[in-house]
């Protein structure tokens, strides 16, 4: 234990002196292995290393966390709907799962206020929300294995945001979408990308989606992939008459 209260000594955790009630109150039972969760919230750039060498941070558990979400939720989805057949099975399982409902879940529970790192907070991306997320589930299956894991999804994901009806009709990408819409109705589209930088020093990209040649939506973001959704989205508006009719 003193070696693991150096490891984590100067870790935002310890030094609101309340870290072990916090996660109590968060996961709604006592934590066996207080470990587990101090390293579900250290991030790379603390560049930690426990005592056999290998890194401190929640990336592993993240991955972890990752898996145990999908096979409870793909669990309850086999239960909940008996009539529904492989692809409707992952559609809805891609739903909840998503990065973007991750991210939401994470911020619900002001996760990040518990990240060990030498980042500031400011400049982490949107998804470390959805990061810590996976590995606060990834430390309570190594804590307290599968039963208690199981309960903390069903609390906290399934419970409060899992409703079957909504999840039919939400739409995962709206690029996915629009593709599918251009194909079926035998109709050319091009994503033009290209670097659209600021003055603000950040690195955007643009993107110009033309259908048929005609270009039907901008966008602006801080990747391509994020561009080219946030372009859809907006061809998806422009067009939904015509896509909902089909």
């Amino acid at each position: 234990m003193k070696i693991l209260k150096n490891i984590f000594k100067n870790s935002r955790s310890t030094q609101d002196g309340n870290f072990f009630g916090e996660i109590q109150n968060i996961i709604g039972f006592k934590p066996q292995n207080i470990f587990y969760y101090e390293k579900a919230f250290t991030h790379r750039s603390t560049n930690k290393f426990d005592s056999k060498g290998n890194p401190m941070n929640y990336e592993r558990l993240e991955f972890l966390g990752d898996a145990m979400l999908s096979a409870v939720i793909a669990a309850h989805l086999y239960n909940e709907v008996p009539t529904g057949d492989e692809g409707y099975l992952t559609k809805m399982r891609s739903k909840i799962v998503s990065r973007e409902h991750l991210n939401e879940l994470g911020r619900d529970l002001d996760l990040i206020r518990f990240v060990d790192s030498k980042v500031p907070t400011q400049h982490f991306g949107e998804n470390i929300h959805g990061n810590i997320f996976e590995a606060l589930v990834g430390a309570i299956f190594l804590d307290k294995g599968y039963e208690f894991c199981e309960k903390f999804i069903r609390k906290s994901v399934i419970i409060p945001y899992v409703d079957i009806a909504k999840l039919e009709g939400k739409v995962i990408s709206y690029k996915s979408l629009l593709i599918e819409w251009c194909q079926k109705e035998k109709k050319s589209f091009n994503y033009d990308v290209f670097d659209d930088n600021g003055i603000d020093g950040q690195k955007y990209f643009g993107v110009k989606l033309s259908i048929d040649g005609k270009v039907i939506a901008k966008a602006r973001a801080t990747s391509k992939k994020k561009a080219e959704e946030k372009a859809s989205q907006r061809a998806f508006f422009a067009l939904q008459e015509k896509i909902n009719n089909k």
